[in-house]
């Protein structure tokens, strides 16, 4: 079989989301986010997308009433990129990844979504990830906020 090979300057890579896959949510300063917050419906028709994502008052303060709730709030735990991010980079290293999009969990550096100094905690932890992309010369491609404000703000 011929091998095949990508084109110069072609970004091979990956994306993943703060709130689905980043975990130690309550973890590091962070702040509540909607997405922890959001339960799984397993008994909603997963085609039915307002549905599944409908959060009302009641189920948020059901959330916030359960924090230890890991089942029924998967978007809390994620893959648990917060404690494995060293391995994981070194893995999408392997992969020969030269790209890497993220998100910035924004109640992981604001918890509340309006403080005027930044979380500090957040900071080093990103400024972590960040150091060990450049270690692999894997340049961050970063979505500041991917559909989790901070509840604070939306309550």
């Amino acid at each position: 079989m011929e091998k095949k090979t990508f084109p110069e300057g072609f970004l091979w890579g990956g994306a993943t989301a703060a709130n689905q896959f980043e975990g130690g949510w309550n973890e590091g300063g962070k702040g509540w986010s909607v997405s922890d917050a959001a339960r799984s419906h397993l008994d909603i028709d997963v085609q039915d997308y307002a549905k599944q994502n409908e959060v009302l008052m009641k189920d948020i303060e059901e959330a916030m009433a359960h924090p230890e709730d890991l089942v029924h709030y998967p978007k809390r735990h994620g893959s648990d990129f917060y404690h494995h991010w060293k391995e994981d980079i070194s893995l999408i290293a392997e992969m020969g990844f030269k790209v890497f999009r993220m998100s910035i969990a924004w109640s992981r550096i604001f918890p509340k979504g309006d403080e005027d100094t930044p979380n500090e905690e957040g900071l080093v932890f990103y400024d972590n990830v960040f150091n060990e992309l450049k270690k692999y010369n894997i340049e961050p491609l970063v979505t500041i906020s991917h559909y989790e404000p901070p509840l604070h703000l939306c309550l």
